[in-house]
């Protein structure tokens, strides 16, 4: 038998060591990137003295957050919107997907009346239960 004759075999594995490679970058630049993206509008949360936290419930839809800054701009995920623009987002929204929770995230020194224009907007859109979004007080004991 010549060795022109041999045929030789297709190797049928792959070689994940690249993958793997890749899959260790693509980790580490999600990792440093993920704090920065949910930062989202600076704003100064009232605190409380109890914290109860929503019920997670794994098969809902992520939450709707409409910040209201100390200004009494309102924002969804960053951007600036009018009261038109929430209103058309949030109906939508809502009839897609009922099961979302509607939360609003006020700067505590924004007045009282931006929060309330905020909620009534949400309201406006058919949303029945809408969540205030508070941060616990700071342990001053330790």
């Amino acid at each position: 038998m010549s060795y022109r004759n041999r045929k030789r075999k297709a190797i049928a594995e792959i070689n994940v060591v690249p993958y793997i490679d890749v899959m260790l970058v693509l980790l580490i630049i999600f990792m440093v990137t993920a704090p920065l993206l949910t930062e989202g509008v600076k704003i100064d949360l009232p605190q409380t003295t109890e914290s109860a936290p929503i019920d997670a419930n794994p098969d809902a839809p992520e939450p709707f957050v409409l910040t209201v800054d100390a200004q009494g701009k309102l924002f969804i995920d960053d951007r600036e919107y009018d009261a038109s623009g929430i209103l058309r987002y949030a109906t939508v929204l809502y009839q897609e997907k009922p099961a979302t929770d509607f939360l609003v995230r006020g700067d505590k020194n924004a007045r009282y009346e931006f929060i309330m224009q905020a909620m009534v907007l949400l309201k406006e859109a058919g949303i029945e239960t809408v969540s205030l979004v508070t941060e616990p007080l700071a342990d001053t004991a330790k």
